[in-house]
């Protein structure tokens, strides 16, 4: 589905590791997110599948998909449920990008930060959506393929599950990426008790590849 949705500066600012006080960064970030508003907004799909618990991980029997490893053992212990999600800004992101890498470095830099920012948003909004299918229920974090030990290959038994190449556009390459770049995967555990939040660092964030506040050094407070 699509979400009408606005791009979070300030998160866009704090992942160009620019001041927030700064305007003229401001600026070319509002007239960024003003483009992905327009042309770009997040689309997102999700789809509910029940657990197995086996010795090699835990298995979702009707996508056929096998989460391995302790971070699904541990962020999936109480549920009963997982919802596999994908979103994405689509091909749209990705020819403004091109466009303005040729226009002006500067603004694509900005764009790039306000395209991260956005499909994080786009991942919130879909939690809410599930949420508010569930309200007596508890989600667990979301948890993506390259996060902690659980393998970048999982994606493409993932996005097969959720028909995500014909739904969304989204493709692999060879080495597990994503195409178009600014798209997210990820689980979200549904139980019936309160979930704690596990996951906390850099370790097991999706940006922790492209991450320009981690790039330079600093970290944005998730290891706070």
């Amino acid at each position: 589905m699509k979400v009408p949705m606005k791009v979070p500066i300030e998160e866009a600012i704090r992942y160009l590791r620019a001041d927030p006080a700064d305007r003229v960064t401001r600026q070319m970030a509002e007239e960024m997110a003003a483009v992905l508003e327009e042309k770009a907004p997040p689309r997102f799909i999700d789809r509910e599948f029940s657990l197995e618990r086996r010795e090699d991980g835990v298995f979702l029997p009707e996508a056929g998909l096998l989460l391995p490893g302790k971070m699904a053992e541990g962020m999936l212990r109480d549920c009963d449920k997982a919802v596999l999600l994908a979103c994405t800004l689509g091909a749209a992101y990705e020819q403004a990008e091109r466009t303005w890498r040729v226009r002006d470095m500067a603004r694509a830099a900005v764009l790039n930060a306000c395209g991260s920012a956005f499909v994080e948003a786009g991942c919130e909004e879909a939690e809410r959506a599930i949420q508010r299918r569930h309200p007596d229920l508890y989600l667990t974090d979301r948890f993506s393929p390259g996060y902690g030990d659980l393998p970048l290959s999982v994606q493409e038994g993932l996005l097969r599950a959720l028909g995500a190449e014909k739904r969304l556009g989204i493709q692999l390459t060879p080495s597990f990426l994503m195409i178009p770049s600014k798209s997210v995967t990820a689980v979200i555990g549904l139980a019936e008790i309160p979930q704690g939040a596990r996951i906390r660092g850099c370790a097991y964030c999706a940006m922790k590849d492209t991450c320009e506040i981690r790039k330079g050094g600093r970290f944005c407070g998730a290891d706070a």
